[in-house]
């Protein structure tokens, strides 16, 4: 888990928060509202709004950013962390205490860190060959409209 990247501006520009994520070198915003997570935003959503023809400067975090975000309890196991972001295509997902305060977010980057970590022995990439890639599912889902 690493700390959260956050703005306290709901109607900053996503320009704006294309800029802060560049500057902290992070796929996500957390989007406060005072003390409570109102959303996320991500390069993904970026990605969408710029490759649909949308001015980044023009559009409020809020009109973009996915609202009451899924988030877990820092007493979430790892495991189960990591099926709901490969289950629900999360890159980024955002981590409360007991109180609903945010601590953090974790990442793929962070899960694949210690995935990376973990092996014992070299798994050679040819042995992968075959295997349908996640990024294939993801164009598949894009395709059909399936983006939630």
């Amino acid at each position: 888990m690493t700390p959260a990247a956050l703005t306290d501006a709901p109607n900053d520009s996503l320009a704006d928060a294309s800029a802060k994520m560049w500057q902290q070198q992070t796929g996500s915003l957390l989007v406060m509202d005072g003390d409570r997570l109102a959303g996320i935003v991500t390069e993904r959503d970026l990605l969408r709004f710029v490759g649909e023809g949308g001015d980044p400067a023009a559009v409020k975090l809020t009109d973009v950013m996915t609202k009451d975000p899924v988030t877990v309890s820092d007493t979430t196991r790892l495991k189960d962390a990591a099926e709901i972001m490969f289950d629900r295509w999360f890159r980024h997902l955002p981590v409360v205490d007991s109180n609903g305060k945010v601590v953090g977010v974790i990442s793929l980057r962070d899960l694949l860190g210690l995935v990376a970590r973990s092996f014992e022995e070299p798994v050679a990439l040819e042995k992968l060959t075959g295997h349908k890639l996640v990024r294939d599912a993801r164009i598949e889902r894009v395709e059909a409209g399936d983006l939630d």
